[in-house]
């Protein structure tokens, strides 16, 4: 595996490929979630010629003024070798400079009624830095294929929604999230986790299980509607913030656009996502379910 730090090596390294890439943008301080998008990136463009680049950034763009920016961990040592033993041809890892040699005046700026509700209420603007952020990648990588876990619905969905509206020629996959063996979504913040925490920290799929099942039983009774939906959020917020937790939301909505389903839709079967974050401790945590 290359490991590149300048744009300049990038574009010289990808023009001796003969196929375009697929690609897996990352934060860094990886873990077997992030290895398995690797993996799946290597499944898709197996016997094509096309290379498999991961790219690793703290983007600051995205982080809020109280938010872990300066202590967000950096492990690029590490990483890189758990990159190359799971099939990464290319790693670009530029520094903040080489990223944005001048203030990042231009960003790309999603709309609000997908970028301002669930994660983007609680952490404003989050959305704008991660789209301006991908999209300079997708510029610099130019993949033919990105893949992007799902435990990161919302995100997942917006730049989906952004690839097609920009027109850009990139198929979007969305990795299934994985999950330690009790449950707990796999995420880097994990390694915030006291002891304690950590072992506290799987009610937060424990309770969106909970909600699934309470979805499941309303439907097979006919009996699932947005009052009743309000019921089953109301309740899991409550039993998660009973044990400690300082929870920012649990919803259920609409898998295909993150909003409320209608009495009608949800009479009909519409696919739903349980969606979730929350606080413990220091630790925000964030998962979601579909059912």
């Amino acid at each position: 595996m290359k490991i590149i730090h300048t744009v300049a090596g990038l574009r010289a390294e990808l023009a001796a490929h003969p196929a375009a890439p697929a690609f897996v943008p990352t934060m860094g301080n990886l873990h077997d979630g992030h290895l398995a998008l690797i993996k799946q990136a290597r499944e898709i463009v197996a016997g094509s010629g096309s290379p498999v680049v991961a790219s690793i950034f703290v983007n600051r763009l995205q982080f809020g003024p109280n938010e872990d920016f300066d202590t967000y961990p950096r492990t690029l040592e590490r990483d890189a070798e758990l990159l190359a033993q799971a099939g990464c041809d290319v790693l670009f890892a530029p520094s903040e400079a080489e990223l944005y040699p001048q203030p990042q005046g231009y960003k790309v700026v999603p709309p609000t009624e997908l970028a301002d509700i669930l994660e983007g209420a609680f952490r404003p603007g989050f959305f704008t830095g991660v789209c301006t952020v991908v999209h300079k990648l997708f510029n610099l990588v130019q993949p033919r294929v990105a893949v992007f876990g799902k435990k990161d619905y919302q995100q997942l969905m917006v730049i989906r929604n952004m690839v097609i509206q920009m027109g850009l020629p990139i198929d979007i996959r969305g990795g299934e999230t994985l999950r330690a063996d009790d449950g707990l979504a796999l995420s880097s913040r994990n390694g915030y986790l006291s002891a304690d925490e950590r072992a506290e920290a799987v009610q937060l799929s424990v309770v969106l299980r909970s909600v699934k099942d309470k979805v499941a039983a309303a439907r097979a009774s006919s009996a699932l509607t947005q009052a009743s939906i309000a019921t089953m959020e109301a309740q899991a917020q409550a039993a998660l913030d009973a044990r400690g937790w300082k929870t920012d939301y649990i919803m259920v909505r609409r898998q295909r656009d993150l909003l409320p389903a209608t009495d009608a839709e949800l009479a009909q079967g519409e696919p739903l996502v349980g969606v979730a974050a929350s606080r413990l401790g220091k630790t925000r945590l964030i998962d979601n379910l579909e059912f």
